[in-house]
């Protein structure tokens, strides 16, 4: 039997019923944004759609929602006495559906109130957490088509990062809203915008039918619980494309990405993850150098398999050239092979510090700055290809700043690049696989072969 945590019984229940801000409250211990609290109390139609910028706090705001409809069982009135309850969060990959989910198990084991409301938190085979009122809440992913969706139902649905699903009126119209079709379920569709795509159709779509249907964008900056002095950088480093997109929340046409949703989308679905080194393995290092407000990022590729795997990565910045110059040759005694540079501007000085690891250096300027383009078309190919895996990787630093490679992947563009450095490390790596017979090559990627 559960034991009820001491003042339980003076919580608001009737109040957090009908009022998912109280639930925030008195249940998460939250304070919301204005904007957080906009959506969870208009939200309550049959389809939802909320699109924002990166870090307007989505996530957190969903994993509420989805703790208050299922402590509650939130649904029409009409199935009150169906004891199952069944809420999911899916999206992309099983990766990107465990954020929220991660952010509702956050909130349960930091409230001793959901000792007595939650019988257990599993994350095998699936995760999912088990309610004591036999509600179940769900992490699935939609990956093939939604595959592994079908079979089920559900009362409430959450389709997150929407827009980056490169199957979705398949997903959507042939599974998710057959999955909720037994008790009339409630859908949502949450994402940051990914041009005018199929998520841009959909909210146009829904804005006309406001009886069946909220809509809602988010500012960035509307979010006070992090970095504005982050946000006012990132604004001045974008375009105003990309500023509309992921700041605001807007939907643009940017069309000049260099990499395609269905490639990035491969390449993290065929990832092994990060891993130790293998002696029996080749390996090829990426490393990009900071430059005043940008970092350092040293990205290794495991050449030995097929598609080639990232299987170490590491991004800082503010170090004293030592400092790098220590983590480029722990990286290399760790795994062994070679190591390319970003020698752009530091030429000699660097390769000289580095000639006991034999590290090789490319200048993103050589023949009239031809050398980056092409650096960027082999990257390009390669994702292609497919003979590329990545690690969908995320920092957080102390001061609230967030950084995600997969949001670098995507916002990376043939002109405005400039603070990509992760996908510059990567590309690094990624050209040492290129033919090295070619005659476009830089002399220094001539002189051996693998």
């Amino acid at each position: 039997m559960h034991t009820i945590p001491a003042g339980i019984q003076e919580l608001p229940f009737r109040q957090a019923i009908v009022d998912p801000v109280v639930f925030a409250s008195a249940f998460c211990n939250l304070k919301l944004h204005d904007g957080q609290k906009r959506w969870l109390k208009s939200s309550v139609k049959s389809e939802n759609l909320l699109h924002t910028g990166n870090r307007w706090g989505k996530s957190l705001v969903q994993a509420v929602k989805f703790l208050q409809y299922c402590v509650f069982k939130i649904r029409p009135m009409r199935f009150i006495g169906v004891d199952r309850y069944e809420a999911v969060n899916a999206s992309i990959t099983l990766d990107q559906a465990n954020i929220i989910f991660s952010h509702a198990v956050a909130l349960i084991k930091k409230n001793s109130v959901f000792a007595y409301l939650v019988d257990d938190i599993k994350f095998a085979p699936f995760p999912h957490i088990k309610f004591a009122n036999h509600a179940t809440f769900w992490a699935r992913s939609t990956q093939r088509r939604g595959e592994f969706l079908l079979g089920h139902d559900y009362d409430f649905f959450n389709f997150d990062e929407a827009a980056f699903e490169t199957h979705a009126d398949y997903v959507v119209n042939e599974v998710i809203k057959m999955r909720l079709a037994d008790r009339d379920g409630q859908l949502d569709y949450t994402s940051t915008p990914c041009g005018k795509n199929w998520f841009y159709r959909k909210m146009l779509q829904l804005q006309k039918n406001p009886e069946q249907a909220y809509v809602q964008r988010g500012d960035s900056r509307e979010n006070p619980f992090i970095s504005q002095d982050y946000l006012a950088r990132r604004v001045n480093e974008l375009s105003a494309d990309r500023v509309a997109q992921n700041i605001e929340g807007r939907f643009v046409d940017i069309g000049d990405e260099v990499l395609t949703e269905e490639q990035i989308q491969r390449a993290i679905v065929q990832s092994t993850g990060l891993a130790a080194s293998d002696p029996h393995h080749s390996y090829v290092h990426g490393w990009d150098l900071a430059r005043k407000r940008t970092f350092t990022v040293g990205i290794t590729l495991d050449v030995s398999v097929t598609p080639r795997q990232m299987v170490a990565f590491e991004r800082f910045h503010h170090r004293d050239w030592p400092q790098v110059y220590a983590a480029i040759r722990t990286r290399h005694r760790r795994y062994g092979g070679r190591t390319i540079i970003d020698a752009t501007g530091l030429g000699d000085v660097v390769l000289s510090e580095l000639r006991d690891i034999g590290a090789e250096g490319f200048n993103f300027g050589e023949r009239g700055g031809k050398a980056k383009a092409e650096l960027i078309a082999n990257l390009q190919q390669m994702f292609a290809a497919g003979r590329v895996c990545i690690t969908p990787v995320e920092q957080t630093s102390p001061d609230g700043e967030y950084w995600s490679l997969l949001n670098e992947l995507r916002e990376f563009t043939w002109e405005n690049n400039q603070h990509c450095d992760a996908v510059f490390a990567l590309a690094l790596a990624l050209w040492a696989l290129r033919p090295i017979e070619s005659p476009d090559a830089p002399r220094a990627f001539r002189l051996g072969r693998w």
